[in-house]
Protein backbone atom coordinates (compact mmCIF):
# COMPACT_ATOMS: atom_id res chain seq x y z
CA UNK A 1 0.00 0.00 0.00
CA UNK A 2 2.78 2.39 0.69
CA UNK A 3 4.18 2.00 -2.85
CA UNK A 4 0.70 2.56 -3.87
CA UNK A 5 0.44 5.53 -2.51
CA UNK A 6 4.41 6.84 -4.30
CA UNK A 7 2.76 5.74 -7.57
CA UNK A 8 -0.29 7.81 -6.94
CA UNK A 9 1.57 10.68 -6.16
CA UNK A 10 3.75 10.61 -9.21
CA UNK A 11 0.61 10.23 -11.60
CA UNK A 12 -0.75 13.52 -9.45
CA UNK A 13 2.77 15.53 -10.13
CA UNK A 14 2.87 14.38 -13.88
CA UNK A 15 -0.65 15.09 -14.70
CA UNK A 16 -1.36 18.17 -13.03
CA UNK A 17 1.35 19.93 -10.63
CA UNK A 18 4.31 20.01 -12.52
CA UNK A 19 2.03 21.31 -15.96
CA UNK A 20 0.17 23.96 -14.08
CA UNK A 21 3.66 25.35 -12.77
CA UNK A 22 4.59 25.28 -16.20
CA UNK A 23 1.92 27.37 -17.03
CA UNK A 24 1.81 29.68 -14.24
CA UNK A 25 5.68 30.29 -14.70
CA UNK A 26 5.09 31.18 -17.94
CA UNK A 27 2.57 33.47 -17.43
CA UNK A 28 4.59 35.23 -14.64
CA UNK A 29 7.74 35.97 -17.30
CA UNK A 30 5.48 38.61 -17.72
CA UNK A 31 5.64 40.07 -14.33
CA UNK A 32 9.19 41.37 -14.36
CA UNK A 33 8.27 44.78 -12.70
CA UNK A 34 9.25 45.09 -8.94
CA UNK A 35 5.69 46.78 -8.23
CA UNK A 36 4.16 43.94 -10.28
CA UNK A 37 5.71 41.13 -8.05
CA UNK A 38 4.57 42.65 -4.73
CA UNK A 39 0.97 43.34 -6.39
CA UNK A 40 1.27 39.66 -7.58
CA UNK A 41 2.45 38.36 -4.04
CA UNK A 42 -0.58 40.64 -2.36
CA UNK A 43 -3.02 38.95 -4.73
CA UNK A 44 -2.14 35.37 -3.80
CA UNK A 45 -2.42 36.05 0.03
CA UNK A 46 -6.06 37.87 -0.49
CA UNK A 47 -6.81 34.38 -2.48
CA UNK A 48 -5.31 32.31 0.06
CA UNK A 49 -7.67 34.11 3.09
CA UNK A 50 -10.67 34.39 0.90
CA UNK A 51 -10.73 30.75 0.70
CA UNK A 52 -9.59 29.15 3.80
CA UNK A 53 -12.39 31.58 5.34
CA UNK A 54 -15.20 30.55 3.10
CA UNK A 55 -14.50 27.20 3.47
CA UNK A 56 -14.17 27.46 6.83
CA UNK A 57 -17.41 29.32 7.04
CA UNK A 58 -19.48 27.30 5.07
CA UNK A 59 -18.85 23.68 6.46
CA UNK A 60 -18.39 24.83 10.23
CA UNK A 61 -21.51 23.25 10.60
CA UNK A 62 -20.75 20.12 9.53
CA UNK A 63 -17.08 20.14 10.76
CA UNK A 64 -17.07 20.84 14.67
CA UNK A 65 -16.04 17.78 16.35
CA UNK A 66 -15.54 16.58 20.16
CA UNK A 67 -12.19 17.32 21.63
CA UNK A 68 -12.89 14.07 23.29
CA UNK A 69 -10.17 12.27 25.66
CA UNK A 70 -7.56 12.26 23.00
CA UNK A 71 -7.73 15.69 21.89
CA UNK A 72 -5.57 16.82 18.71
CA UNK A 73 -2.06 18.67 20.40
CA UNK A 74 -3.17 22.08 18.66
CA UNK A 75 -7.17 22.54 18.36
CA UNK A 76 -8.80 25.76 17.28
CA UNK A 77 -12.36 26.18 18.21
CA UNK A 78 -13.36 28.93 15.18
CA UNK A 79 -16.82 29.06 14.86
CA UNK A 80 -17.50 25.99 17.08
CA UNK A 81 -19.49 25.91 20.76
CA UNK A 82 -17.13 25.18 23.80
CA UNK A 83 -15.85 21.37 23.98
CA UNK A 84 -15.42 21.04 19.88
CA UNK A 85 -12.88 22.33 17.77
CA UNK A 86 -12.79 23.36 13.86
CA UNK A 87 -10.99 20.62 12.19
CA UNK A 88 -10.49 22.42 8.78
CA UNK A 89 -9.27 25.75 10.47
CA UNK A 90 -7.18 23.83 12.39
CA UNK A 91 -5.60 22.64 9.25
CA UNK A 92 -5.85 25.84 7.69
CA UNK A 93 -4.71 28.09 10.38
CA UNK A 94 -1.81 26.83 12.38
CA UNK A 95 1.66 26.94 10.42
CA UNK A 96 2.59 24.08 8.30
CA UNK A 97 4.36 22.51 10.47
CA UNK A 98 2.24 21.89 13.26
CA UNK A 99 -0.50 21.13 10.78
CA UNK A 100 2.43 18.24 9.51
CA UNK A 101 2.65 17.40 13.39
CA UNK A 102 -1.30 17.16 14.07
CA UNK A 103 -1.51 14.47 10.53
CA UNK A 104 1.48 12.11 11.74
CA UNK A 105 -0.22 12.19 14.97
CA UNK A 106 -3.70 12.72 15.75
CA UNK A 107 -5.94 9.68 16.68
CA UNK A 108 -8.15 8.45 14.00
CA UNK A 109 -11.25 9.80 13.95
CA UNK A 110 -9.86 13.30 14.05
CA UNK A 111 -10.53 14.95 10.44
CA UNK A 112 -13.78 14.56 8.28
CA UNK A 113 -12.42 12.86 5.15
CA UNK A 114 -14.78 15.57 2.96
CA UNK A 115 -12.81 18.83 5.10
CA UNK A 116 -9.79 16.86 4.59
CA UNK A 117 -10.54 16.57 0.50
CA UNK A 118 -11.44 19.88 0.06
CA UNK A 119 -8.21 21.40 2.09
CA UNK A 120 -5.80 19.00 0.11
CA UNK A 121 -7.27 19.83 -3.45
CA UNK A 122 -7.27 23.75 -2.57
CA UNK A 123 -3.93 24.10 -0.91
CA UNK A 124 -2.29 21.91 -3.89
CA UNK A 125 -3.72 24.81 -6.13
CA UNK A 126 -2.88 27.73 -3.91
CA UNK A 127 0.92 26.37 -3.49
CA UNK A 128 1.29 25.70 -7.30
CA UNK A 129 0.68 29.51 -7.37
CA UNK A 130 2.65 30.63 -4.54
CA UNK A 131 5.76 28.69 -6.10
CA UNK A 132 7.94 31.16 -7.95
CA UNK A 133 6.32 34.53 -6.55
CA UNK A 134 9.29 37.13 -5.73
CA UNK A 135 9.19 36.36 -2.00
CA UNK A 136 10.90 33.92 0.69
CA UNK A 137 8.78 30.83 -0.06
CA UNK A 138 9.55 27.33 -0.93
CA UNK A 139 8.21 24.04 -1.52
CA UNK A 140 9.41 21.72 1.02
CA UNK A 141 7.09 22.41 4.08
CA UNK A 142 3.87 22.93 1.60
CA UNK A 143 5.00 19.61 -0.16
CA UNK A 144 5.46 17.75 3.07
CA UNK A 145 1.50 19.14 4.07
CA UNK A 146 -0.10 18.26 0.74
CA UNK A 147 1.67 14.86 0.61
CA UNK A 148 0.31 14.17 4.97
CA UNK A 149 -3.01 15.54 4.16
CA UNK A 150 -3.90 13.02 0.96
CA UNK A 151 -1.87 10.04 2.67
CA UNK A 152 -4.06 10.19 5.63
CA UNK A 153 -7.08 10.70 3.46
CA UNK A 154 -5.81 7.37 1.64
CA UNK A 155 -5.31 5.84 5.41
CA UNK A 156 -8.87 7.11 6.44
CA UNK A 157 -10.42 5.10 3.14
CA UNK A 158 -8.17 1.89 3.89
CA UNK A 159 -9.43 2.22 7.54
CA UNK A 160 -13.47 2.06 6.68
CA UNK A 161 -12.94 -0.32 3.87
CA UNK A 162 -11.29 -3.05 6.23
CA UNK A 163 -13.11 -2.34 9.90
CA UNK A 164 -10.67 -0.08 11.73
CA UNK A 165 -7.70 -2.76 11.39
CA UNK A 166 -4.35 -1.35 12.85
CA UNK A 167 -2.69 -1.92 10.16
CA UNK A 168 -4.78 0.91 8.56
CA UNK A 169 -3.58 3.66 11.11
CA UNK A 170 -4.38 7.04 8.88
CA UNK A 171 -1.42 8.72 10.56
CA UNK A 172 1.22 5.82 9.06
CA UNK A 173 -0.24 6.79 5.09
CA UNK A 174 0.34 10.64 6.10
CA UNK A 175 3.63 9.78 6.42
CA UNK A 176 4.54 7.77 3.35
CA UNK A 177 2.14 10.30 1.33
CA UNK A 178 4.21 13.30 3.07
CA UNK A 179 7.45 11.48 1.92
CA UNK A 180 6.23 10.29 -1.42
CA UNK A 181 5.06 13.88 -2.64
CA UNK A 182 8.65 15.37 -1.34
CA UNK A 183 10.19 12.58 -2.88
CA UNK A 184 8.45 12.97 -6.33
CA UNK A 185 9.49 16.73 -6.33
CA UNK A 186 13.09 17.14 -5.59
CA UNK A 187 13.70 13.69 -6.55
CA UNK A 188 15.69 12.97 -3.42
CA UNK A 189 16.18 9.39 -1.84
CA UNK A 190 18.64 8.54 0.98
CA UNK A 191 19.08 12.35 2.03
CA UNK A 192 15.71 12.58 2.52
CA UNK A 193 14.91 9.52 3.90
CA UNK A 194 17.27 10.60 6.64
CA UNK A 195 15.62 13.96 7.08
CA UNK A 196 12.07 12.55 7.46
CA UNK A 197 13.18 10.05 10.02
CA UNK A 198 15.46 12.93 12.21
CA UNK A 199 12.07 14.85 12.24
CA UNK A 200 9.40 12.32 13.37
CA UNK A 201 11.95 10.94 15.40
CA UNK A 202 11.13 7.31 14.69
CA UNK A 203 13.38 4.96 13.11
CA UNK A 204 10.89 2.06 12.47
CA UNK A 205 9.51 3.30 9.13
CA UNK A 206 13.28 4.08 7.92
CA UNK A 207 12.50 0.87 5.18
CA UNK A 208 9.13 1.85 3.70
CA UNK A 209 10.27 5.74 3.74
CA UNK A 210 13.43 4.61 1.68
CA UNK A 211 11.23 2.26 -0.83
CA UNK A 212 8.57 5.09 -0.91
CA UNK A 213 11.22 7.26 -2.10
CA UNK A 214 13.11 5.14 -4.32
CA UNK A 215 9.97 4.19 -5.81
CA UNK A 216 8.75 8.06 -6.40
CA UNK A 217 12.09 9.13 -8.04
CA UNK A 218 12.26 5.87 -10.54
CA UNK A 219 8.74 6.19 -11.73
CA UNK A 220 9.20 9.44 -11.55
CA UNK A 221 12.31 10.12 -13.82
CA UNK A 222 10.60 7.83 -16.33
CA UNK A 223 7.35 10.45 -16.51
CA UNK A 224 8.56 13.65 -16.10
CA UNK A 225 11.60 15.76 -14.63
CA UNK A 226 11.34 17.13 -11.19
CA UNK A 227 10.12 20.49 -10.35
CA UNK A 228 13.99 22.48 -10.00
CA UNK A 229 14.88 20.33 -12.87
CA UNK A 230 11.89 22.31 -15.29
CA UNK A 231 12.52 25.66 -13.63
CA UNK A 232 16.36 25.36 -14.45
CA UNK A 233 15.19 24.77 -17.77
CA UNK A 234 12.82 27.53 -17.83
CA UNK A 235 15.26 29.91 -16.31
CA UNK A 236 18.15 29.42 -18.40
CA UNK A 237 20.39 28.85 -16.30
CA UNK A 238 23.65 27.11 -18.16
CA UNK A 239 23.09 23.74 -15.44
CA UNK A 240 24.80 21.01 -17.50
CA UNK A 241 22.97 17.59 -16.61
CA UNK A 242 24.52 14.20 -15.97
CA UNK A 243 24.11 12.34 -18.57
CA UNK A 244 24.49 14.08 -22.66
CA UNK A 245 21.79 14.81 -24.57
CA UNK A 246 20.22 12.14 -26.36
CA UNK A 247 20.96 13.64 -29.98
CA UNK A 248 24.26 14.21 -29.06
CA UNK A 249 25.25 10.59 -29.93
CA UNK A 250 26.21 11.71 -33.86
CA UNK A 251 28.05 14.89 -32.85
CA UNK A 252 31.34 15.15 -32.93
CA UNK A 253 33.82 17.57 -30.51
CA UNK A 254 34.70 19.52 -33.45
CA UNK A 255 31.20 20.30 -33.83
CA UNK A 256 30.15 21.69 -31.02
CA UNK A 257 33.60 23.70 -30.12
CA UNK A 258 33.83 27.28 -30.72
CA UNK A 259 35.40 28.07 -34.08
CA UNK A 260 37.76 29.96 -34.45
CA UNK A 261 39.13 29.26 -31.26
CA UNK A 262 40.11 32.18 -29.38
CA UNK A 263 43.66 31.48 -27.23
CA UNK A 264 46.09 33.35 -25.80
CA UNK A 265 50.11 33.09 -25.78
CA UNK A 266 52.10 32.01 -22.88
CA UNK A 267 53.34 35.90 -23.19
CA UNK A 268 50.28 38.27 -24.00
CA UNK A 269 49.89 41.96 -25.22
CA UNK A 270 47.69 43.33 -21.90
CA UNK A 271 45.77 45.41 -24.68
CA UNK A 272 44.88 42.41 -26.53
CA UNK A 273 43.64 40.20 -23.09
CA UNK A 274 41.30 43.56 -22.14
CA UNK A 275 40.14 43.57 -25.69
CA UNK A 276 39.04 40.30 -25.64
CA UNK A 277 37.79 40.12 -22.16
CA UNK A 278 35.22 43.22 -23.04
CA UNK A 279 34.01 41.52 -26.13
CA UNK A 280 30.18 41.20 -25.22
CA UNK A 281 30.10 38.30 -28.19
CA UNK A 282 33.65 36.46 -26.26
CA UNK A 283 31.60 35.32 -23.38
CA UNK A 284 33.70 32.44 -22.54
CA UNK A 285 34.83 31.37 -19.09
CA UNK A 286 37.82 29.25 -19.96
CA UNK A 287 40.81 30.38 -22.79
CA UNK A 288 43.32 27.98 -23.87
CA UNK A 289 46.80 28.88 -23.89
CA UNK A 290 49.25 27.82 -26.76
CA UNK A 291 52.85 28.00 -27.15
CA UNK A 292 53.72 31.18 -29.79
CA UNK A 293 57.22 29.38 -30.65
CA UNK A 294 55.03 25.78 -32.24
CA UNK A 295 55.29 25.66 -35.41
CA UNK A 296 51.37 25.80 -36.31
CA UNK A 297 49.79 22.63 -38.64
CA UNK A 298 46.99 22.79 -40.97
CA UNK A 299 44.13 25.12 -39.32
CA UNK A 300 45.65 24.14 -35.59
CA UNK A 301 46.97 27.92 -33.73
CA UNK A 302 49.76 25.93 -31.80
CA UNK A 303 50.74 23.46 -29.07
CA UNK A 304 48.09 23.67 -26.46
CA UNK A 305 50.00 24.46 -23.09
CA UNK A 306 47.09 24.99 -20.43
CA UNK A 307 44.06 27.20 -19.84
CA UNK A 308 43.58 29.90 -17.70
CA UNK A 309 40.03 31.38 -16.36
CA UNK A 310 38.49 34.34 -17.33
CA UNK A 311 38.55 35.24 -13.20
CA UNK A 312 42.33 34.60 -13.35
CA UNK A 313 42.61 37.25 -16.04
CA UNK A 314 40.90 39.77 -14.16
CA UNK A 315 42.74 39.30 -11.16
CA UNK A 316 46.30 39.37 -12.86
CA UNK A 317 44.98 42.76 -14.26
CA UNK A 318 43.78 44.33 -11.47
CA UNK A 319 47.15 43.71 -9.45
CA UNK A 320 48.83 44.60 -12.78
CA UNK A 321 50.94 41.52 -12.95
CA UNK A 322 52.90 42.89 -15.95
CA UNK A 323 56.35 41.46 -17.07
CA UNK A 324 57.86 45.61 -17.27
CA UNK A 325 56.97 46.25 -13.87
CA UNK A 326 58.84 43.28 -12.61
CA UNK A 327 61.77 44.01 -14.97
CA UNK A 328 61.65 47.78 -14.12
CA UNK A 329 62.81 49.27 -10.34
CA UNK A 330 59.14 49.33 -9.65
CA UNK A 331 58.60 47.57 -6.70
CA UNK A 332 55.59 45.16 -6.91
CA UNK A 333 54.67 42.53 -4.55
CA UNK A 334 54.12 38.99 -6.01
CA UNK A 335 50.90 37.49 -6.76
CA UNK A 336 49.52 34.87 -4.22
CA UNK A 337 46.67 32.55 -4.14
CA UNK A 338 45.30 34.30 -1.87
CA UNK A 339 44.80 37.27 -3.65
CA UNK A 340 42.57 34.58 -5.87
CA UNK A 341 40.54 33.70 -3.15
CA UNK A 342 39.90 36.76 -2.01
CA UNK A 343 38.12 37.83 -4.76
CA UNK A 344 35.68 34.88 -5.47
CA UNK A 345 33.07 34.25 -5.95
CA UNK A 346 31.85 37.77 -7.39
CA UNK A 347 35.23 38.83 -9.24
CA UNK A 348 35.33 42.29 -10.72
CA UNK A 349 33.51 43.03 -14.05
CA UNK A 350 36.31 44.00 -16.64
CA UNK A 351 34.90 46.91 -16.90
CA UNK A 352 35.89 48.11 -13.79
CA UNK A 353 39.57 47.34 -14.64
CA UNK A 354 41.55 50.69 -15.51
CA UNK A 355 44.22 50.14 -17.73
CA UNK A 356 45.80 53.19 -19.54
CA UNK A 357 47.09 53.31 -23.21
CA UNK A 358 50.63 52.91 -21.87
CA UNK A 359 49.86 49.38 -19.63
CA UNK A 360 47.90 48.31 -23.07
CA UNK A 361 51.10 47.94 -24.53
CA UNK A 362 52.73 45.97 -21.77
CA UNK A 363 52.78 41.95 -21.18
CA UNK A 364 51.49 39.29 -19.04
CA UNK A 365 53.49 36.13 -18.58
CA UNK A 366 50.54 33.33 -17.75
CA UNK A 367 52.67 30.61 -17.47
CA UNK A 368 53.06 30.14 -13.57
CA UNK A 369 48.80 31.11 -13.35
CA UNK A 370 47.80 28.57 -16.15
CA UNK A 371 46.45 25.26 -15.93
CA UNK A 372 48.55 22.85 -17.46
CA UNK A 373 46.90 19.66 -17.52
CA UNK A 374 43.51 20.76 -18.95
CA UNK A 375 40.74 18.18 -20.33
CA UNK A 376 41.38 17.82 -24.19
CA UNK A 377 40.44 15.33 -26.39
CA UNK A 378 40.35 14.58 -30.46
CA UNK A 379 38.32 17.09 -32.38
CA UNK A 380 36.84 13.85 -34.06
CA UNK A 381 35.94 12.19 -30.63
CA UNK A 382 32.15 11.40 -29.49
CA UNK A 383 30.44 13.75 -27.61
CA UNK A 384 28.59 10.41 -25.97
CA UNK A 385 31.76 9.53 -24.88
CA UNK A 386 33.68 12.58 -23.38
CA UNK A 387 33.43 13.03 -19.68
CA UNK A 388 30.17 15.14 -18.84
CA UNK A 389 31.51 17.83 -16.51
CA UNK A 390 32.38 21.59 -16.75
CA UNK A 391 35.60 20.55 -16.82
CA UNK A 392 35.31 19.33 -20.61
CA UNK A 393 33.07 22.09 -21.48
CA UNK A 394 36.15 24.73 -20.17
CA UNK A 395 38.12 22.57 -22.60
CA UNK A 396 35.82 23.59 -25.55
CA UNK A 397 36.43 27.16 -24.80
CA UNK A 398 31.84 27.42 -24.24
CA UNK A 399 29.57 30.26 -23.53
CA UNK A 400 28.99 29.42 -19.64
Amino acid sequence: MFLVISLLQTIEYKSMEGKINLHLFCLKRYIHRPCLQVIEAMVVGAVTATVSFVMIYAMYTSDCQPVGEDPIKYPLQLFCPDGEYNAIATTFFNTPEKSVRSLFHDSPGSYNPLTLGLFTLSYFFLACWTYGLAVSSGVFIPSLLIGAAWGRLFGIFLSNISSGSTWADPGKYALMGAAAQLGGIVRMTLSLTVIIMEATGNVTYGLPIMLVLMTAKIFGDFCIEGLYDIHIKLQSVPFLGWEPPEKSHTLTAREVMSYPVTCFKRVEKVGRIVDILSDTTINHNGFPVVDENHEPEYDNVGRLCGLILRSQLIVLLKHKVFVERATSNLTQRKLQLKDFRDAYPRFPPIQSIHVSQDERHCTVDLTEFINPTPYSVPGVSNVQMLPWNRAVSSAFNPAL
